[in-house]
């Protein structure tokens, strides 16, 4: 059974619901927290996805998401978070308040960070504030997320939370893990060890290669080179491989369309599956 958190965790307007570890509900603006917290900024920044479709907890209309903290910690959590103007500093009597407090913030930003819809989503965002936090496993988890991603990252809002350094660390991983794979696009011994011969690959060097629908051609431009450079990730080549199939299919060709996805899915989990091997030795220099 749950109860609500005593004023001013309990506003009628509020637009997000913190539920501590022993149920008590904290009704709180999301804008207060997005902008003392990179991480609950990242979190809270997420795409909703549509009715229907999320195991998303909801009550009154608003998201309930479950802390790891009990009450007493949460709440001075989020003291620390609001305008002082509305909320009263917290009570830390004694160094364990304190311990607490620190050790449950650590622990949120540990778990937001890990979370598979932010990392996928914003792995750069949570580089750095994993690497401003000296979260060591969580900033190597998110590097390699960013493998996903250009080489080169866009304009993002944290970056201000780490040093030139450190950036040019990631980029310097990134490119490393490129080069890295660049030899499974000279050398297809691994092609020919699991089909037998080019033939046995349909998609990329049998009979379709050459055949008058270009289907064979489509293939061969998601899968260039130039793919694995600029993101030297097995996510991004089972990402080219489903705009593939739904770009033969689009054809309209009834030779290739019945075929593509069963051979582009084997074709893919294995090249999939090379990257990763290929860049697993790589070190990320953090």
């Amino acid at each position: 059974m749950t109860t609500c958190a005593s004023a001013p965790f309990d506003h009628a307007q509020a637009d997000v619901i913190l539920q501590s570890a022993d149920g008590v509900e904290f009704r709180i603006f999301k804008l207060f927290l997005s902008l003392t917290s990179p991480f609950f900024e990242t979190l809270f920044g997420l795409p909703q996805s549509p009715d229907g479709a999320t195991d998303q907890e909801m009550k009154d209309g608003l998201a309930v998401i479950t802390m790891s903290g009990d009450s007493k910690t949460l709440d001075s959590f989020l003291r620390f978070c609001y305008p002082s103007t509305l909320a009263d500093d917290p009570s830390l009597e004694n160094l364990t308040d304190v311990l607490s407090v620190l050790a449950a913030a650590r622990k949120e930003k540990c778990q937001a960070l890990a979370n598979p819809k932010v990392l996928e989503k914003e792995p750069i965002r949570c580089f750095a504030i994993a690497r401003n936090a000296r979260l060591k496993h969580e900033t190597i988890t998110a590097a390699r997320h960013t493998l996903r991603q250009p080489l080169v990252p866009a304009q993002f809002s944290e970056i201000g939370l780490i040093t030139a350094s450190e950036l040019l660390a990631l980029l310097t991983y990134h490119k490393n893990c490129s080069i890295a794979v660049q030899p499974l696009t000279k050398d297809l011994k691994w092609v020919t060890d699991h089909y037998g011969d080019y033939n046995g690959c349909l998609w990329l060097f049998g009979p379709h290669f050459n055949g008058s629908c270009g289907c064979g051609q489509v293939t061969d431009n998601k899968f260039s080179p130039g793919l694995l450079m600029d993101r030297p990730s097995g996510d991004a080549v089972r990402a080219a491989a489903d705009r593939t199939i739904q770009k033969v299919r689009g054809t309209g060709c009834a030779a290739c369309s019945s075929h593509v996805k069963e051979n582009m899915t084997e074709f893919s989990d294995l090249l999939a599956l090379k990257v990763e091997e290929a860049v697993a030795p790589v070190c990320t220099l953090l």
